[in-house]
């Protein structure tokens, strides 16, 4: 085999291999704070991460989650293939203020999308945010800054 091609097949498996690393690798966990009520949450930043959120998990805690953080603001859209439990999603505006809260069914491909434009979204168990009296309007704080700034640009 010449060396050149020998280099490119490595340097594929390499950039393969960094990916799937990248896939497999746990999500940053911050704690956001809406109202009186603590989650805490995964961070899904990579698109790798947003494409896994919670599929197939079996459990979640009442005050756990996954926060969405995306590049820029746009109508990012959520459905629950291969995802087992039922989920709720906020759509957060830069300032962290709820825009519309929906319950996602397990396992279906409906579209769930903010009202407007947003680069958050904060996904916990269904009725979890009723059940604490949230709902749009309601702030969410603790995003962390580095987060913000670094998926901003």
């Amino acid at each position: 085999m010449p060396p050149c091609r020998l280099r490119t097949i490595l340097a594929a498996l390499l950039a393969a291999a960094s990916l799937a690393a990248t896939a497999a690798s746990p999500a940053a966990r911050t704690k956001l704070q809406a109202g009186a009520h603590v989650f805490e949450v995964e961070v899904a930043r990579t698109p790798q991460q947003h494409m896994r959120g919670l599929m197939e998990r079996t459990h979640l805690d009442d005050n756990a989650g996954m926060l969405f953080i995306f590049p820029k603001k746009d109508r990012h859209c959520f459905w629950m293939k291969n995802t087992l439990i039922p989920l709720s999603i906020a759509f957060l505006a830069d300032d962290g203020a709820i825009v519309n809260i929906e319950d996602m069914q397990p396992q279906t491909l409906d579209v769930h999308c903010p009202q407007t434009p947003v680069r958050y979204a904060l996904e916990v168990p269904q009725g979890a945010f009723r059940g604490k009296g949230i709902k749009p309007g309601t702030r969410v704080t603790g995003i962390p800054a580095g987060l913000r700034r670094a998926t901003s640009e």
